[in-house]
């Protein structure tokens, strides 16, 4: 795996994949298979604020809990990931150095994810991988060594339940003030932040040691 992506965005195109530091995202201990085989995040909304079309590493907040609830997850030995829509290269707007930059500053705030998969391309492209269409899940769990129907997606919209759904991964709402009530009610499992859900779904089996 490439730490960026060689060929240019396209109706054909595949999701960029980064891979920082040669991380490769296998669990670092032993997880039970009561546990997720990974922990995907959304980008924006859930893990950082929501600031449209961001390449300024200056811009970039945690959203609350996120470190925490990141490190929760590491601790389990659980691999993370991050799966994010970014239309604003396609529309012009973004190019790969800025979301490389945002994403090294996500990472000075948050520690380092073992893989991030990217959709650089727009709503008309054609692509696979725009969430709500499962693509980025299925290239994530395929670079890190899991089955989609044992990850799952935290995220702040219904886009990113339904690209769980389609996947065959369970789905996380933890919802925010752009979160549509019909989203909500629709979800299957809400948490109210971050550290809630992962805390929920790394709970120590019953049994387990």
């Amino acid at each position: 795996m490439t730490s960026a992506p060689k060929v240019p965005y396209g109706p054909d195109g595949h999701p960029w994949l980064f891979a920082p530091d040669g991380r490769r995202g296998h669990p670092r201990v032993p997880v039970s298979r009561a546990l997720p085989g990974a922990v995907l995040f959304d980008r924006d909304g859930t893990l950082i604020r929501d600031v449209p079309y961001n390449g300024d590493p200056g811009r970039v907040r945690p959203m609350p809990y996120a470190r925490a609830a990141v490190d929760a997850v590491r601790r389990r030995g659980i691999p993370v990931a991050v799966v994010t829509n970014q239309s604003g290269v396609a529309r012009g707007l973004l190019t790969l150095g800025a979301v490389e930059a945002v994403r090294r500053r996500v990472e000075e705030l948050l520690g380092p994810f073992d893989l991030w998969a990217v959709c650089p391309h727009g709503p008309g492209d054609g692509c696979g991988c725009r969430k709500p269409l499962p693509g980025l899940i299925h290239a994530a769990c395929a670079a890190l060594g899991t089955e989609p129907g044992r990850a799952a997606v935290l995220g702040d919209i219904g886009a990113d339940l339904a690209a769980a759904r389609a996947a065959g991964a369970r789905g996380v709402l933890v919802p925010n003030e752009v979160t549509r009530p019909e989203e909500i009610t629709a979800a299957e499992h809400t948490a109210p932040d971050l550290l809630t859900a992962v805390r929920r779904l790394t709970a120590r089996p019953e049994g387990d040691p």
